[in-house]
């Protein structure tokens, strides 16, 4: 530490002892001037190497609310919605600008390897709540409502939503349904917790569907989206999800409802967009099944295979490590140890 700074903290603290300055304005003018003697040391917490945090934001945004959310779809703005599933995903897609992160049951298959949506249970999706709050700083978070947890009654509904509130430390829940689950959105949401709806296709239902297909291809069925996403609104939802529907058929219902609907493979007219992050980042082997709405916009299976073959590779060869990756011993040290270990 310099001259300066040594001179400098000890008149400023001697001022705080002396209760003729506020220990507020002792603390900043000291911190700014460590950290231009030493930005990197001062400006960048150090932090486990096993965390995925690393150095955070300098800019921090602003917290997303619903009332960020209404304003982005008063000014015709698109709400950007991406799913997490645990601490790294939910801090990627919050400090790349996602207006919303949705911790969807979608995690059954692309984080627990499950066959489909409806094997996740409510603890499972608890926990993985939990390790996306942990992370999302400024997005809106919402946790995906399982199957089996919320069918049977619009308490049962309430008291799992509770329990995302609480224990998930999400700021909204998310259910599947349209018409008949009406009552079940209003029981929440006049509890006091936001609801996302999620009309369409309802990936949990799919075996009633007949799997999954698209929705409201014919006027009947279209005719049928339309009033279950008015009655989703009617009921109380802040926005809701609508999915796997025809562009036109989704942009026409966009526009007779008055609360955002994001679309996932419901085309452009839709107030915002969502999709998976596992498969628009490319976090799959070739030859996996994506479907036709996902545009794949990295290559992290790519990226992550070939640093593997290589770390594989250097490991094999004792490329690695290298001198740079070790610790150094003192000569003198070194050889004390060395003769210790002699006379074992």
């Amino acid at each position: 530490m310099s001259a300066l700074i040594r001179s400098t903290v000890a008149r400023s603290c001697a001022s705080a002892l002396r209760g003729t300055r506020p220990l507020a304005n002792t603390i900043r003018p000291l911190y700014s001037l460590l950290t231009q003697h030493n930005p990197t040391r001062y400006n960048h917490p150090r932090w486990s190497s096993h965390s995925p945090m690393g150095t955070p934001s300098a800019t921090p945004r602003k917290k997303v609310t619903l009332g960020t959310l209404r304003s982005l779809y008063k000014k015709g703005e698109p709400i950007t919605v991406i799913t997490a599933h645990d601490f790294p995903s939910a801090y990627v897609g919050d400090t790349a600008g996602m207006d919303m992160i949705l911790v969807g049951d979608s995690l059954a298959m692309v984080a627990l390897g499950m066959e489909d949506t409806s094997e996740v249970v409510l603890e499972e999706m608890l926990l993985h709540c939990r390790s996306v709050a942990r992370a999302t700083k400024a997005a809106f978070t919402v946790g995906d409502l399982p199957m089996g947890t919320y069918e049977i009654s619009p308490e049962q509904a309430l008291e799992t939503a509770i329990r995302f509130i609480k224990e998930g430390r999400v700021q909204s829940v998310k259910l599947e349904g349209g018409k008949e689950m009406a009552p079940t959105i209003r029981k929440i949401t006049s509890a006091g917790i936001p609801v996302l709806g999620h009309v369409g296709l309802t990936p949990q239902r799919q075996n009633a569907l007949g799997g999954f297909r698209v929705q409201g291809k014919t006027s009947k069925g279209a005719m049928k989206v339309l009033e279950d996403a008015l009655a989703v609104q009617e009921a109380g939802a802040y926005a809701m999800v609508l999915e796997a529907v025809p562009a036109e058929v989704a942009a026409l219902v966009t526009e007779k409802l008055s609360i955002p609907t994001i679309g996932i493979g419901a085309g452009n007219g839709c107030a915002g967009q969502v999709l998976v992050q596992v498969d628009m980042t490319g976090n799959f082997p070739p030859g996996r099944f994506l479907p036709k709405f996902v545009k794949k916009y990295g290559d992290v299976w790519g990226e992550s295979f070939r640093a593997i073959e290589a770390y594989r590779d250097e490991v094999k060869t004792r490329q690695y490590p290298a001198p740079e990756h070790t610790y150094p011993i003192s000569k003198d040290e070194l050889e004390a140890f060395q003769r210790a270990v002699e006379k074992l």
